[in-house]
């Protein structure tokens, strides 16, 4: 079972400079448009192609459009790739990006 993360979380983590993999699974465009700091493209497409074969680190955290995407995608991750702990972040990036507009 994947983990899934509050965007809160992953937030706390980026902010204090822990040491994981951020994955945006999302298409070119959207990651273009925006995407969490330090986030790389990863579309599920390459992921199915090199999950065995990339050198992940220890935790691994993945997150999609609302959080569905990516729970698949962790899960992938979780069976064939070397990470020790794989979470999906619940919500996706429409989920982080709504703290941010109510600050507003």
């Amino acid at each position: 079972m994947v983990a899934e993360l509050a965007p809160e979380t992953v937030r706390e983590r980026i902010d204090g400079d822990e040491s994981f993999d951020l994955i945006d699974v999302r298409d070119g465009e959207a990651y273009e448009d925006g995407h969490l700091p330090g986030a790389e493209h990863v579309t599920v497409e390459e992921l199915e192609e090199t999950v065995a074969e990339r050198n992940w680190a220890d935790e691994v955290v993945v997150y999609c459009y609302v959080g569905q995407t990516s729970v698949q995608a962790a899960r992938l991750i979780e069976e064939y790739g070397d990470a020790e702990r794989v979470a999906s972040m619940d919500g996706g990036y429409e989920a982080w990006e709504s703290p941010a507009a109510d600050a507003d």
